[in-house]
């Protein structure tokens, strides 16, 4: 996975307005389709619904190991627990996890401490945003907090195009937007079902780097 960058403003006019100006218009492309034909926030009655998209950790890169197995660096380790301190004292309690097969992804979830069931997904390892959100698409309604771990730039794309800039902060916006590091977690909350989720429908409330 390479790292990208993504600059440029956070307040646009509508979800798809959104996807262009943030993913670019080849990544938006693939996500066309979440797209509400006429999108308005849910009822306040709806159900709530917290999603954290959590980046894996510093990883190594040794001699002769494929990508997809690459482990996680000292620097990663590290990370990984403090990641996982993180979430226990700052978002609620974990329903279910969607990881990406790879061994890095394996090893940051495992070092985070998150004892949720778990579904490893080989969607997950080099997934498009449009991709990732259909994975989440397929979560139950009984999960009311869902953790993704996966990779760059899959995770600041979905964050931006979930994002509605009337209910999500521009700071972490901006953030995300110029760099989403190893470790990194961003936390949305929306309501309504998870299949319902779409593009500009989710409100942006924290972007955190554990150090």
């Amino acid at each position: 996975m390479h790292e990208a960058h993504f600059l440029g403003p956070f307040s646009v006019s509508s979800a798809s307005a959104a996807a262009s100006v943030w993913l670019g218009a080849d990544k938006s492309a693939d996500l066309d389709r979440h797209v509400p034909e006429a999108f308005s926030l849910t009822s306040v009655t709806a159900p709530q619904r917290t999603l954290i998209l959590m980046r894996h950790a510093k990883s190594d890169y040794p001699n002769g190991v494929a990508d997809h197995d690459r482990p996680l660096a000292a620097r990663g380790i590290r990370e990984a627990g403090l990641a996982g301190g993180w979430l226990r004292a700052n978002v609620p309690a974990i329903g279910q996890v969607l990881c990406s097969s790879a061994t890095r992804t394996r090893q940051t979830l495992d070092l985070a401490g998150v004892t949720a069931p778990v579904t490893y997904s080989e969607r997950l390892y080099g997934a498009t945003a449009g991709t990732m959100i259909d994975e989440i698409n397929q979560v139950g309604d009984d999960i009311a907090t869902l953790l993704v771990v996966g990779h760059e730039p899959t995770m600041s794309h979905v964050a931006l195009g979930l994002a509605n800039p009337a209910s999500s902060d521009s700071h972490a916006a901006e953030r995300i937007a110029a760099k989403y590091p190893t470790s990194a977690i961003a936390v949305l909350r929306a309501t309504g079902s998870w299949a319902g989720l779409r593009l500009g429908g989710a409100g942006l409330t924290a972007f955190h780097v554990p150090r």
